[in-house]
């Protein structure tokens, strides 16, 4: 709930969860290394679309500093999460 953006390979989303956490929504990724951007799409078994709307701020660790993110929605449409919300890199 508190916006730090977390990826992993994991069986499910509830797993990249530390205690007390709440999930706001997932689904899956891949780094576009020609545009230099992580692909984000689809959505988690467990949680759901990401709430993006539910965000001011984004938290996202300091590896991924220089790549945009973006979200492919089913409908097709894209959410240029970069664009849309506040960025703060971590760590």
């Amino acid at each position: 709930m508190d916006g730090h953006f977390r990826l992993g390979m994991v069986n499910q989303h509830r797993d990249l969860l530390k205690p007390g956490d709440q999930c706001i929504g997932g689904g899956y990724y891949h780094f576009d290394y020609t545009s230099n951007r992580i692909v984000l799409d689809r959505s988690s078994y467990d949680f759901g679309k990401p709430k993006w709307h539910w965000l001011d701020c984004l938290k996202v660790p300091s590896a991924y500093r220089g790549l945009t993110l973006v979200y492919l929605d089913d409908d097709g449409s894209t959410f240029d999460v970069s664009q849309e919300l506040h960025i703060e890199h971590y760590g």
